[in-house]
């Protein structure tokens, strides 16, 4: 018999019968003086974080206490014209960006969501996955909540109306405290924009500053981006509201363990963007450097799979005297395979997204690199198209240990059964890409790249490593099994017996 939180777990690992979860981005602003384009440094804002979304976008300002939003399917500058962002006055505004998923693209899921309530208005931006979303839904609508979208967002935005009548602060700790799973929020009230992030800190948030005024962005890049200066990570468990006189900060749970995920640093975040203090082009760097110590190979070139591969080729270079070329072109105008909505489509983006520099391969042991294997689609590819320019032998390194679980906390990984690592041995899964040598970088390798200390010597540093594999500060479930949080029941040997 199948309960809810059966479904749901259906749901989160892929199903083709149900949506799935979505990697996002919010950006907001709050101007303490009498400019009123927060919705024009949203849009840059939102530009800067368009790598962690694709499929639609948002803004909603806040002008004379009243909230207006915008929400289009597309990309950024798709949604937005002059005209739409003239049109958005206001000192405060909040916005997002959110990827391709299969089964929920639609205008519906758009975000940010507004609720219209008799004390106010409350508009909502959320990057993550509840996973107690069912049971908080169901309780909402016994309660005679309605909603119009499928989106865990939704289940926020009705919790924090349900509770307005209490005070902002305490409508947002009941809020906080009865979701599970990871959040990193933004939310724009009548005279406040509030950030929020969950307990362990899964998804990034953090805090900048402008001459008169304040942002809360997903990574720090976009604060870059609109010239603002960045002044710290919102802490997990931590809540900041902003308003025209104060910046208030609180902490709304226990001290829980940070469980960082780990991927925001393998793939998805921005090469300038600083997260939780590690510099994540700087990770990258180290990352390679660690697969040339781990797992050198005799060649005459090492590439990156372009972008977030090539950090990680200019660091394998580094450690083994590997000389580092291009060898790989990548067209800036098609979106992440990874993200896109399907297999077929993935195959159609792939054969168009990369090319080979043919003089730059040609009769060269090639040794490429890449963030992560997932599917394998990107991956065999690469190595096809490689060798038909002439490259003698490829050799593939990874800088992420093989991905053998789902994500249940707001990546899109897919069902177990299409994660080609879980399926395969290293040896079955070089086969079949058809490289000469196949190696990831090992668990404890992966968590050194990530060290925010840097130091140490040797023997205190494998100390370190050893203790941190299991309170590492990261999320490491997607390549362990071993999540921070239960996950409906989930656990390590309940997922190898299925």
């Amino acid at each position: 018999m199948k309960d809810r939180n059966y479904g749901r777990l259906t749901r989160l690992t892929g199903s083709n019968n149900g949506k799935l979860h979505e990697e996002c981005g919010v950006f907001g602003i709050y101007h303490t003086g009498s400019r009123r384009d927060a919705a024009s440094l949203v849009y840059y804002g939102l530009f800067s974080l368009q790598h962690r979304g694709q499929e639609s976008a948002g803004i909603a300002a806040l002008h004379d206490g009243v909230i207006e939003c915008r929400r289009g399917m597309g990309l950024v500058g798709d949604v937005f014209d002059h005209r739409a962002i003239s049109a958005l006055r206001g000192h405060a505004a909040i916005g997002h960006v959110r990827y391709s998923t299969a089964g929920s693209s639609s205008i519906e899921n758009a975000q940010p969501f507004v609720s219209r309530f008799k004390l106010g208005s409350i508009a909502v931006a959320h990057n993550g996955t509840l996973t107690n979303a069912d049971v908080v839904r169901e309780l909402l609508e016994d309660a005679g909540a309605g909603f119009t979208s499928s989106s865990d967002s939704e289940v926020i935005i009705n919790l924090i109306a349900k509770n307005y009548k209490k005070g902002l602060e305490k409508a947002l700790t009941d809020t906080i405290k009865f979701i599970k799973g990871s959040y990193a929020l933004a939310v724009l009230t009548g005279d406040a924009i509030v950030g929020a992030r969950d307990p362990n800190g899964i998804r990034p948030l953090c805090l900048g500053k402008l001459d008169k005024g304040w942002i809360l962005a997903s990574e720090s890049c976009a604060i870059d981006a609109v010239g603002g200066n960045f002044i710290r990570d919102i802490e997990p468990g931590e809540v900041v509201i902003i308003k025209q006189d104060d910046v208030l900060s609180f902490t709304f749970s226990e001290k829980t363990r940070r469980a960082v995920c780990a991927f925001e640093y393998v793939y998805f975040a921005r090469p300038d963007s600083t997260i939780d203090s590690v510099d994540v082009y700087g990770a990258r760097i180290r990352a390679g450097e660690i697969l040339g110590r781990e797992s050198a190979v005799t060649a005459d070139l090492v590439i990156g799979v372009p972008d977030s591969g090539i950090p990680a080729a200019i660091g394998y270079g580094r450690a083994t005297g590997t000389p580092f070329g291009l060898g790989i072109v990548k067209s800036k105008y098609v979106g992440r395979t990874f993200i896109a909505p399907d297999q077929s489509t993935r195959e159609r983006a792939v054969s168009v997204k990369h090319n080979v520099i043919a003089s730059e391969v040609r009769n060269k042991r090639v040794v490429l690199i890449d963030d992560s294997i997932v599917r394998g689609t990107t991956s065999r590819r690469l190595v096809s198209i490689l060798k038909a320019a002439g490259a003698r032998e490829v050799h593939i390194r990874v800088c992420s240990p093989p991905v053998r679980f789902p994500c249940y906390f707001g990546i899109d990984t897919p069902h177990r059964r299409d994660l080609i690592s879980n399926m395969n041995s290293v040896s079955e899964l070089c086969a079949s890409l058809k490289a000469d040598s196949l190696a990831f970088i090992s668990l404890e390798g992966l968590l050194e790249s990530l060290d925010r200390t840097g130091g140490g010597t040797p023997a205190a540093k494998t100390d370190r490593l050893q203790d941190r594999t299991f309170s590492s500060g990261y999320c490491l479930g997607c390549f362990s099994g071993e999540y921070p949080i239960p996950v409906a029941g989930e656990t390590l040997s309940q997922t190898e017996d299925r």
